[in-house]
């Protein structure tokens, strides 16, 4: 009885050191995934900000010119579908992140046409609500980059967690998997032209 003491109070200190491993490991992944979710709800807040000031733009260019349809068209229609594509912050996977952001280029590209637009009509050029919105367009884009930047480093330091040793052992079994992040949109690998 007295041998086989030390071997289980040795034990015992093996299962108490890994219980104690085993729960800060899980309050760090806990805390980096709250930190990862409120960082896509910001990056989804500057997307909704966009959405919203579209559609005062589009009534803006309707009201101040009257050009080619199509333009119009495609800008409705890409927003109704940029904002038909929802991600579950519970799954952020690499597949859904890449299809709300090919949603949300669409969008983007869609817009750019109509501030090209913008150059044929000088009644719209001078309209001061167009251009308000116009500036709170490209404000948000600027947010909408940093919400994504923010996003993506979040996601990083989660990552780095989840599958550095000895977490990656225990991150499994406690359902922590690793997260998706933006990317940049294939066109933007090739730079724009301009013409004159």
């Amino acid at each position: 009885m007295k041998k086989s003491l030390p071997v289980i109070l040795v034990l015992l200190l093996i299962v108490m050191i890994g219980g104690c491993m085993s729960c800060n490991i899980q309050r760090s992944l806990v805390k980096l995934d709250e930190d990862t979710k409120a960082k896509w709800a910001q990056v989804q807040n500057q997307y909704q900000r966009r959405s919203d000031l579209i559609g005062n733009l589009v009534e803006t260019v309707k009201g101040a010119a009257n050009f080619e349809k199509s333009t119009l068209t495609d800008v409705i229609n890409a927003r109704a579908k940029a904002t038909s594509i929802q991600v579950n912050p519970e799954d952020l996977s690499p597949e859904k992140l890449k299809e709300f952001q090919a949603a949300q280029g669409q969008l983007s590209q869609a817009l750019g046409r109509l501030m090209v637009v913008n150059e044929a009509y000088p009644e719209l050029k001078s309209n001061a609500n167009f251009l308000k919105l116009q500036d709170d367009l490209s404000g948000t884009e600027n947010r909408i980059a940093v919400a994504r930047k923010d996003f993506n480093e979040s996601v990083q330091q989660y990552n780095v967690q989840t599958r550095q040793f000895p977490n990656n052992l225990f991150a499994g079994m406690m359902g922590f998997k690793v997260r998706g992040t933006f990317e940049a949109d294939a066109a933007a690998q090739s730079a724009p032209k301009v013409k004159f």
